[in-house]
């Protein structure tokens, strides 16, 4: 029987320098899309998928993400006074149950497999997921759920993936697939921003992963591969000897709001999906693109 996956691990450590002068003070991870920071999609996610405790891998000046998951008992005291009801379930809403929350400073960045590693004493000797914050998925299932779902049935490691563009292999993690039904594809192995022209296939890791806790004696190992970084797909490759990796052709649609544009397009498409905006939305969007 496949173990419950109880833990996520957020690596929220970085500059966010794409995104500056703006992440000058605010951690790029606060910045709102619509009416919530990004990160707040992403712990809401995990928690519609059944994630009880959250692992935010940080660093100095990231204090903000921590707070705005706590109380704020002057801030819901005023609205409860005031009768503002709504307001008052948004702000508690946000705050994570006593316990659920630890922060682990990842110190310098070395690459998102060492971020993971700093996990490892909080996580233990669990499947575990990883969320990355700045890949928001806008699907009908929570689209960690849905790796969850699959991970209960083959176990091992399962990442989500997609189809890119052959001139857009080298922006990611790619799978070596070995078997494909066309939702699961079975990887043999997997390279880490490859040239087009080496690129084994066009499958795409995204932001969303559940693991076996296996690759964190990997990432202990602390190699270093691609732009001289420990990389978590070197860490998932040296282990696919004793566990399964699977990739999840995942439902919904994926923004990377690691790029202003992507960013951008998030707000738009999240903003469509938002019942209270998405009809004074529309007629806005068209009268700009006049």
């Amino acid at each position: 029987m496949v173990q419950r996956v109880r833990k996520a691990v957020l690596p929220v450590a970085g500059l966010g320098t794409r995104f500056l002068p703006a992440t000058k003070v605010i951690p790029k991870e606060m910045i709102p899309v619509i009416d919530k920071p990004v990160v707040q999609y992403a712990i809401e996610e995990a928690r519609a998928a059944g994630i009880e405790e959250f692992i935010f891998v940080s660093a100095e000046g990231k204090e903000s993400i921590a707070a705005h998951f706590s109380p704020h008992p002057e801030l819901e005291r005023a609205l409860e006074e005031k009768g503002k009801t709504a307001e008052l379930k948004l702000v508690r809403d946000a705050s994570l149950p006593a316990g659920a929350m630890h922060i682990v400073k990842q110190g310098n960045p070395l690459g998102l497999g060492h971020a993971v590693w700093c996990a490892w004493e909080l996580v233990g000797n669990e499947p575990f997921a990883v969320i990355l914050p700045d890949d928001m998925v806008l699907s009908n299932t929570p689209c960690l759920k849905q790796l969850i779902d699959a991970h209960a049935q083959v176990g091992g490691h399962v990442v989500a993936v997609e189809d890119v563009p052959r001139d857009q292999t080298n922006r990611y993690g790619i799978l070596d697939v070995l078997t494909d039904d066309g939702k699961l594809a079975k990887a043999k192995g997997l390279v880490e921003k490859p040239a087009p022209d080496k690129a084994p296939s066009t499958l795409a890791i995204i932001g969303r992963y559940v693991l076996d806790p296996s690759v964190f004696t990997e990432l202990d190992k602390k190699t270093r591969g691609a732009g001289n970084e420990i990389q978590l797909t070197d860490g998932l490759n040296r282990t696919l000897d004793k566990v399964p990796f699977h990739g999840l052709r995942f439902e919904g649609v994926r923004y990377d709001c690691g790029t202003r544009v992507g960013f951008v397009e998030a707000n738009v498409a999240f903003g469509l999906a938002h019942p209270e905006m998405a009809d004074r939305l529309r007629p806005l969007l068209q009268k700009l693109l006049k």
